[in-house]
């Protein structure tokens, strides 16, 4: 009998674990999110609540949308909000929650040969551009590259943002080691700032326009759209990150006493 008892206890076994497998979402989302070290602090939480594991692509928000688009993602969480209503409106979705949001800064060398230093990054951004000072952009179709696109756009400079302009191509880590390692300008957001360890000779230099205010969404993808999207994890997921034990997980996650991230989820 022993054998026999052995064998039913590990095909019990089996059964659980490929159970336990299965309880598991891909949630497209944004380099900033995982490189300010959030979902690293929060997600174990998740599974502790939940049971179900998530694995996180972290892309710039265009290609973040475009992995939710095909189907290749559960969950997507990013912050672009015209890009976010247009994912809903084309059907990928039902509804985009908010959750939280931070803001955008921008950094530079201390001495600040272009003058930017202030409230506003408008005027910041046409002095780069008429200093040809350095300047690292993403150029990556991310969520802080279009905001930073439309910052250029109001400063009446995105013909010309003058001679230092650079696109990395790059998520926001490496544009910002890139910033560094050239004296430059960049935008980033100030998750990912944060927790930046080769800042070199940057500094914060703009920050406190109302304008650089950085929304982030949540949607879960359309299973009409993708039959394979695992709706019942993929909601849970949702609820749980805009519900009260997501929304305080996020509040709580800090670096050197300073929050990252403000949940504003409403439901």
């Amino acid at each position: 009998m022993k054998p026999i008892r052995s064998v039913i206890t590990l095909a019990a076994g089996l059964l659980i674990g490929t159970a336990a497998l299965a309880q598991s979402i891909v949630v497209a989302s944004t380099t900033s999110t995982e490189q300010s070290g959030l979902f690293g602090a929060i997600l174990p939480q998740f599974k502790q609540a939940t049971g179900i594991d998530v694995k996180v692509v972290a892309l710039g928000t265009g290609q973040a949308i475009d992995m939710a688009r095909r189907g290749d993602a559960d969950v997507l969480f990013v912050h672009d909000k015209v890009a976010e209503e247009k994912f809903v409106a084309e059907g990928f979705s039902a509804k985009r929650q908010e959750v939280m949001y931070n803001d955008f800064v921008l950094v530079g060398p201390k001495a600040d040969p272009a003058k930017t230093a202030g409230k506003d990054i408008v005027g910041a951004l046409k002095k780069v551009a008429a200093a040809n000072a350095p300047f690292i952009s993403r150029g990556d179709k991310s969520g802080t590259h279009a905001a930073e696109l439309r910052f250029w756009k109001m400063a009446e400079a995105d013909a010309n943002k003058g001679g230092g302009y650079k696109e990395c191509g790059c998520g926001m880590g490496p544009a910002l080691n890139i910033a560094s390692g050239s004296n430059a300008y960049a935008l980033t957001d100030r998750g990912t700032w944060l927790n930046f360890k080769n800042r070199g000779d940057l500094k914060v230099l703009v920050e406190g326009d109302q304008r650089l205010f950085n929304q982030y969404g949540v949607m879960l993808v359309s299973a009409a759209k993708h039959p394979q999207v695992k709706t019942a994890e993929g909601q849970k997921f949702v609820d749980w990150v805009t519900g009260p034990a997501g929304q305080a997980a996020i509040a709580a996650y800090k670096i050197g006493g300073e929050q990252l991230f403000f949940p504003n989820a409403t439901k």
